[in-house]
């Protein structure tokens, strides 16, 4: 999705555990407390990034509805807030509550997230199953600023029904 390439983590990899601030409650986060009983979505995502803002609607409805499914969902930004101040956590906290996120936004403030999960870029997805297991890792869909392919989520959609459906 993003000008940097995303690592392509193996498949069946395990999730690796975090314990992270919620940017809006304040209240620190594992992979436990967002695990949903179908499987879990974890999403680096950011303010700044360009990739982000061009899908962000998209995604925010998608993860939103698909939390009613079983599937639990988590954006984490780990950003550098000296070089991108608008990735600050006051202003994602603005966002998550703006764009009306029904998950929790995390901030990754060591990057120690980011590079357990090996994310290389904003946004970068790693769909896990019940198990923790790394069933999916790709794209949202083939839209991207300026492409004038419309966003649609239909890669990721994808993914999370066939997970939900136990489906490859």
């Amino acid at each position: 999705m993003a000008k940097t390439p995303s690592n392509m983590v193996e498949l069946g990899t395990m999730a690796p555990d975090f314990s992270l601030k919620d940017v809006v409650s304040g209240a620190n986060t594992t992979y436990s407390d967002i695990a949903g009983k179908k499987g879990t979505l974890v999403m680096f995502i950011c303010n700044h990034c360009p990739f982000v803002i061009h899908i962000q609607d998209k995604l925010v409805n998608l993860a939103n509805s698909y939390l009613e499914k079983g599937i639990g969902v988590v954006a984490i930004s780990s950003n550098d807030v000296v070089n991108y101040p608008e990735d600050a956590p006051d202003k994602m906290k603005v966002r998550a509550l703006e764009k009306g996120f029904k998950f929790k936004y995390l901030y990754d403030d060591t990057q120690a997230v980011a590079k357990a999960y090996e994310a290389a870029c904003t946004p970068d997805f790693f769909l896990y199953n019940s198990k923790k297991e790394l069933v999916y890792r790709g794209q949202l869909d083939d839209s991207r600023p300026g492409n004038n392919i419309p966003v649609t989520g239909e890669d990721l959609k994808q993914a999370m029904d066939c997970l939900i459906s136990n489906s490859p």
